[in-house]
């Protein structure tokens, strides 16, 4: 086990401030301060280097954070294989989660439910973001395991693929697009659009969809850009504007006759979700683990 004083300085480098890990590790910033002299006192070297309110790891403080970093991975592996060496329900460990807003709120639930029930002892932890803030937080260490849509060319992030989704174009039964029996790729152009923001996976499926057609976003007569599903589905349903969102996102809403499916012939988009991990995290049991479980459960689903 890591020494107290060890997760403070870990807690500092990753924050780099003092009093964002007096924050979130509840203790003072003179009880922090004092933890990080007594660790430079015991290696004989200066960890931090400090120029006005900020602070930046010295070349001693990176050694010892990646070591920490590796250290903190032997020890979960440990924890999860001794209290799994006879019974695999009884894993115990910490697994953070990182989840794109589609799958945090349309597919990963019933998984997380049903993960914990079988694996009690297993503490979950889940972020919610966009598939681009989701692989910064695997690459800085904030999750363990992510599940985005798409791929990157990030050669430090291996990707296994867990589903594909399709995304739907919709109206509210308010709007004139509703009576409209189809519409063309090329109609887009002036058709009122709604869309995510920057860095969404759906904003990509959709760009990747369009660009078959010699088409691109920028060329679409887009009114509002909105951070989120939900945010978009609701304004969708108070607007007369043409959205693109998941189809998991709005099955309710189209069976309640709230909202219509627009029919694009030419046009269509899927999108492929992957879990992400870190190149060299193969052996993380309780990773493994959740893994296999939730391409089981949609298994067994469909």
């Amino acid at each position: 086990m890591l020494s107290f004083r060890h997760e403070v300085f870990f807690e500092v480098a990753k924050q780099l401030s003092f009093s964002k890990a007096s924050e979130t590790l509840f203790i003072s910033q003179p009880a922090i301060s004092k933890h990080i002299k007594s660790l430079e006192e015991a290696y004989s070297a200066t960890l931090f280097e400090r120029k006005g309110n900020t602070i930046s790891l010295t070349d001693s403080g990176k050694i010892l954070y990646n070591h920490l970093l590796k250290t903190k991975e032997i020890q979960k592996q440990l924890e999860f294989e001794i209290s799994t060496l006879n019974d695999q329900s009884k894993a115990k460990g910490t697994l953070k989660l990182g989840a794109s807003t589609t799958v945090a709120l349309y597919i990963v639930p019933s998984v997380l439910s049903a993960f914990h029930q079988k694996h009690p002892n297993v503490h979950l932890n889940l972020l919610n973001r966009n598939s681009e803030n989701i692989l910064k937080a695997l690459l800085e260490h904030d999750i363990d395991l992510g599940i985005i849509e798409g791929k990157h060319k990030i050669t430090t992030v291996k990707y296994k693929h867990f589903l594909t989704d399709e995304v739907v174009a919709v109206c509210s039964t308010n709007s004139e697009l509703a009576k409209v029996p189809s519409l063309s790729v090329k109609d887009l152009k002036e058709v009122p659009i709604a869309l995510r923001e920057r860095g969404s996976g759906t904003l990509s499926a959709i760009a990747y969809s369009l660009k078959k057609h010699k088409i691109k976003i920028s060329d679409l007569n887009v009114i509002i850009r909105l951070g989120g599903t939900e945010a978009l589905k609701n304004f969708i349903l108070a607007d007369t504007s043409l959205g693109f969102l998941p189809l998991r996102s709005v099955i309710k809403e189209i069976a309640n006759d709230d909202l219509v499916r627009v029919d694009i012939p030419d046009l269509k988009i899927q999108r492929e979700f992957y879990f992400i991990r870190r190149q060299g995290s193969d052996g993380d049991g309780l990773g493994n683990a959740f893994i296999n479980f939730a391409l089981n459960h949609y298994n067994l689903k469909l």
